[in-house]
């Protein structure tokens, strides 16, 4: 006798693209190291051999060996835990600029392509403005006019409370280098979110829904956004990984998050002056930097598959 499983899941969207990406090798192992780098991140102070402070003259660019698994710096400071505080940092910008950068694209986007008229208009002049201004430049120019002035008042406010948090120089780095970066990276996103709204707008359930009575924000909110968000997923994958770049690509040109904090930006700046004679200062971050980029894009290229299979060959 037969028997028939009567229990099957019923398919979905989300549960078909899932079974297409565990099918697709590059993506998996790319998912792998992201969540490697996740638990490096969070798990940081516990992993690392050494505190990515301490250092030890005697022990100056020393080359990789038992006690010192990628070697030394200048300083006598351990590479490996200075990889590792990296990464902490690097995760954090690479998130909070993203995040900051999808909410400003998602509100802006959804609200001119649904609504057009004026709004949408003026939403497009502001996004081509903001694409034409050179990223570094425009950088450049927060860090140069914010950075002394939020200093000072830091300064002040720690001479009045005598709070040791105003002390805290890294504070004012994080919050200009996700500031900077958002403004650089948000209108990508504003633009796929208008184009995913333009044409989910017109599709029959929508006017059903607006044919029922439902508010415009309902219909937005509950029937338009979540049906575009596919492309965005991509985007925001690939975004992680580009976000991770261009915070390492600021910090080498010393506009990002500066010493003694950890970053891969610094940590390859550093190394690029002496990697004649030390290549592994300059070999170790930049060999994360890549294997880490080039994990974002095999993830964004395995969701893209997933999210989008009449997209395959």
């Amino acid at each position: 006798m037969t028997m028939i499983d009567i229990e099957d899941k019923p398919s979905s969207l989300w549960r078909d693209a899932w079974r297409r990406l565990k099918r697709n090798k590059l993506a998996v192992a790319g998912l792998a190291i992201i969540a490697a780098l996740v638990i490096v991140s969070v798990f940081g102070p516990w992993l690392s051999p050494y505190d990515f402070l301490s250092q030890n003259l005697d022990l100056r660019n020393q080359p990789p060996s038992s006690q010192h698994w990628l070697g030394t710096d200048d300083l006598g400071r351990d590479v490996m835990s200075r990889l590792i505080y990296g990464a902490r940092t690097a995760f954090m910008v690479a998130v909070g600029v993203t995040i900051i950068a999808v909410l400003i694209g998602v509100i802006l986007g959804a609200i001119a392509g649904f609504y057009g008229g004026w709004f949408d208009r003026f939403v497009m002049w502001f996004t081509d403005i903001t694409m034409s201004v050179p990223q570094l430049l425009l950088v450049v120019v927060i860090n140069a006019s914010l950075k002394q002035p939020i200093s000072l008042w830091m300064e002040a406010r720690y001479m009045e409370t005598l709070n040791p948090i105003y002390r805290n120089t890294q504070i004012v780095d994080f919050v200009l280098v996700f500031g900077a970066m958002a403004l650089i990276t948000w209108p990508p996103y504003a633009r796929l979110v208008r184009a995913q709204v333009l044409s989910v707008r017109q599709r029959p359930y929508v006017t059903a829904a607006r044919a029922l009575g439902l508010t415009n924000r309902l219909i937005l909110t509950r029937y338009v956004l979540p049906n575009a968000m596919g492309p965005l997923i991509v985007a925001v994958s690939a975004g992680l990984g580009t976000a991770m770049v261009l915070e390492s690509a600021f910090s080498f040109l010393g506009v990002g998050v500066t010493p003694p904090t950890p970053s891969w930006g610094n940590m390859i700046s550093d190394g690029l002056r002496v990697w004649t004679n030390y290549p592994h200062l300059l070999a170790a971050p930049a060999a994360v930097l890549a294997v880490v980029t080039v994990a974002f894009n095999f993830l964004g290229d395995g969701l893209n598959d997933a999210l989008n299979p009449k997209g395959q060959k």
